[in-house]
């Protein structure tokens, strides 16, 4: 298992922010693995829309479907699916005034089968990602 997690400031307001990573096509602006990120479907967006995810990640593609799992005002988790693994993108979100949020991003992954045995190397492939995502997310949610 694959675990990494994040915590750092927003200049957003949490209903922005919440609203923004709610969405999770936007991953593609924000994930550093993601090539593309679509709706399936055009019901609108609440607990149990999915998403067709596709990954490039040092020289390896992959294609998972991502599900709405938690949708509460302060926490979201999208879980994502395919024979090989099990991705879960948990994020928890705390205003911290009334123009700032803490944002907590944690990805856990799972795999499946002899896909287990990349688990130590896909531990320090997904810390060096993970670095970057507060970056990115902000970035993207400063422009807004």
């Amino acid at each position: 298992m694959v675990e990494v997690s994040r915590t750092f400031i927003v200049e957003q307001p949490i209903d922005t922010v919440v609203a923004y990573m709610r969405d999770f096509a936007n991953a593609v602006d924000w994930d550093p693995g993601t090539q593309r990120c679509e709706q399936i479907g055009t019901d609108p967006i609440e607990l149990g829309t999915r998403w067709h995810n596709e990954s490039h990640l040092y020289g390896i593609s992959t294609s998972l479907t991502y599900e709405l799992t938690r949708d509460d005002p302060d926490h979201l988790v999208f879980t994502g699916t395919n024979k090989t693994a099990t991705s879960v993108d948990d994020l928890s979100f705390r205003a911290d005034g009334p123009s700032r949020t803490s944002m907590t991003y944690r990805a856990h992954v799972t795999f499946n089968g002899l896909a287990r045995l990349a688990d130590p190397l896909a531990q320090l492939a997904f810390n060096r990602l993970a670095d970057s995502v507060p970056r990115q997310i902000s970035t993207v949610l400063n422009r807004l």
